[in-house]
């Protein structure tokens, strides 16, 4: 058994090439080949120089080859905060290598990928995204045949405690503060109005309240069981390759049926502009099986294998299209390919 040793003093001189590198680095060397020959850099930089001064005033910006590699590093290492893929880089001689940072160099801080990421609009984040798309299809890697759907809800940038009444513009404290004056209360207490509060009904509703600052954001319960300002983000991937065709953000309590059509839309759009020769087959859980889903993936002619609920027996009368897309549907999922 070995036995962890003293501190240990390190070597004076090491040659570069003799340090330890994780299994990794080949993935993103090959990674940086393939954009270099796209040359993606170059277009990045003319895509972004509109936002940036021509004077060279202040220190050197981030160029954005490099905000846009940090971004692929979070989306490949399962990172979901700025922070987090900052100390990644940092912290990984592979990642310093696909940046282009040695090791007497400082990589980015969160606080730089922030910067950038306000001042770069949402247009240059979807051009470089489907600037990526394009190398994947010339690469090959992109197949767009059978695409599978699924949605996650993401907490806002935004306190539940900062939200306000649509109506007077209120805070959630002055607003019970009101009520409990309303009540009879005259000076109400901390505790008089969190007993009041308890008592209320649908007292997080949308309809009633909003956050000044972040007015897309909705009152969502998440998926652990917190309330939180959130969004909802709905992604179609290519499940040949697991490269993302399209992502649709919605309000953070929209329902699965209603926005699945248009991340159907832009997907099937993205899928034949890069090379597909024809419309994907789509596969979705069952939380997206409805008569509307249905009617149109039965009018477009497409195939779909989305997973049906137990409904029990259904009454089909004047709904021809839905019978017709659900029974096809079904017969795909029984099948030897919708089971796989």
């Amino acid at each position: 058994m070995g036995k962890r040793e003293g501190e240990q003093q390190a070597e004076f001189w090491l040659a570069t090439q003799d340090l330890a590198r994780s299994p990794g680095h080949p993935f993103y060397e090959r990674l940086n080949q393939v954009l270099r020959a796209a040359d993606f850099d170059l277009k990045v930089e003319e895509l972004c120089r509109p936002f940036y001064a021509d004077d060279h005033r202040g220190r050197p910006s981030l160029p954005p080859g490099v905000y846009f590699r940090m971004l692929l590093i979070g989306y490949f290492e399962g990172i979901d905060s700025e922070r987090g893929i900052a100390w990644r880089c940092a912290d990984s001689l592979a990642l310093r290598s696909f940046l282009g940072f040695g090791l007497d160099q400082k990589t980015p801080d969160h606080s730089s990928l922030t910067r950038i990421r306000q001042r770069l609009s949402i247009e240059v984040h979807e051009e470089v995204f489907a600037m990526v798309l394009e190398i994947l299809s010339q690469e090959g890697l992109l197949r767009g045949k059978t695409v599978g759907i699924d949605a996650t809800t993401l907490e806002a940038n935004a306190a539940l405690r900062s939200i306000v009444r649509r109506d007077d513009g209120a805070s959630y404290d002055e607003f019970l503060e009101r009520l409990a004056k309303e009540s009879g209360i005259k000076s109400p207490t901390r505790e008089d109005k969190a007993k009041l509060d308890r008592k209320r009904k649908n007292k997080a509703s949308n309809a009633d309240w909003t956050h000044p600052l972040d007015p897309d954001a909705e009152i969502t319960k998440m998926k652990d069981g917190r309330t939180h300002l959130a969004y909802k983000s709905e992604h179609a991937v290519d499940l040949d390759s697991g490269a993302v065709l399209a992502v649709t953000m919605h309000r953070g309590t929209a329902g699965d049926t209603t926005t699945v059509m248009d991340t159907m839309l832009k997907a099937a759009e993205a899928a034949i502009e890069h090379g597909a020769e024809d419309l994907p087959e789509w596969v979705c859980d069952k939380g997206y099986h409805s008569n509307a889903t249905m009617e149109l993936v039965e009018r477009v002619g497409m195939r779909s294998y989305v997973s049906e609920p137990n409904r029990g027996r259904r009454r089909w009368k004047s709904k021809p299209d839905a019978q017709a897309g659900t029974y096809a549907n079904r017969r795909r999922i029984r099948g030897k390919r919708g089971k796989a």
